[in-house]
């Protein structure tokens, strides 16, 4: 096996987790009913039928096994437009903005996980982000550096900046180029076996199940930790 010189981690269910902010949404949606009543010129249905219509069927797209990225404002805009409510960009962007603002405050960072990466970087070793996240890049870059995250990586890479999803390959060459490690000498860590162990590795990565966060053990044959704090005995 070659040397370990580069980490690359998932990041959702490896390096934070996340429970539904309903209560924070919720309050979102009646913060801003008003102003989209005052734009449509029309009453706007209840703060629990938006959730259900329009922020509800936009949780496909975050677990979607496609290769291919949405643009999430797009999105966002058909699901507003399919609930009978068109809204402005400008607004459009607002609402968004405001929700992700709500994920950014519930975030659980893993309780090994910034220990960890200071680990590594002590020890020479490159450590980058590369997770499907459909998300707004800026507001991505935001969450992970109001949670500490982010001062800790040489690269982060969400599908939202390649426009592509993991397995498909443009995304692991991004996140090796952002932190100019040779796919051979760098380790992949993350939770599922398709996206964080098995296209890793067909692209000569090493790669390791994080299972501390899943409702089942790594399947049998595939090398997994149960801690993350097991991480710097592997490289």
């Amino acid at each position: 096996m070659q040397p370990i010189d580069g980490v690359l981690f998932d990041y959702g269910q490896t390096l934070v987790t996340f429970a539904y902010p309903k209560a924070e949404l919720l309050e979102v949606i009646g913060n801003f009913r008003p102003t989209i009543e005052e734009v449509l010129g029309a009453s706007a249905p209840p703060p629990e039928v938006i959730l259900e219509q329009v922020f509800m069927p936009l949780e496909q797209y975050v677990s979607s096994e496609s290769e291919d990225e949405i643009d999430w404002l797009e999105a966002a805009r058909a699901s507003w437009e399919r609930a009978g409510l068109s809204l402005p960009d400008g607004l459009l962007y607002e609402i968004v903005d405001a929700e992700q603002m709500c994920w950014d405050r519930i975030v659980r960072v893993d309780p090994d996980a910034l220990h960890v990466l200071s680990l590594l970087r002590a020890r020479d070793i490159k450590r980058g982000i590369c997770s499907n996240a459909p998300f707004p890049p800026e507001m991505m870059r935001r969450q992970v550096g109001s949670n500490g995250i982010g001062e800790l990586m040489d690269g982060i890479v969400f599908s939202s900046m390649v426009g592509r999803r993991k397995p498909a390959p443009e995304m692991y060459r991004a996140a090796l180029d952002a932190i100019d490690v040779a796919p051979e000498r760098v380790l992949f860590v993350g939770n599922r076996p398709r996206e964080d162990y098995d296209g890793p590795r067909s692209l000569g990565m090493q790669a390791v199940l994080y299972t501390a966060h899943n409702s089942e053990p790594a399947p049998a044959g595939i090398r997994s930790i149960a801690r993350l704090g097991e991480l710097p005995q592997l490289v």
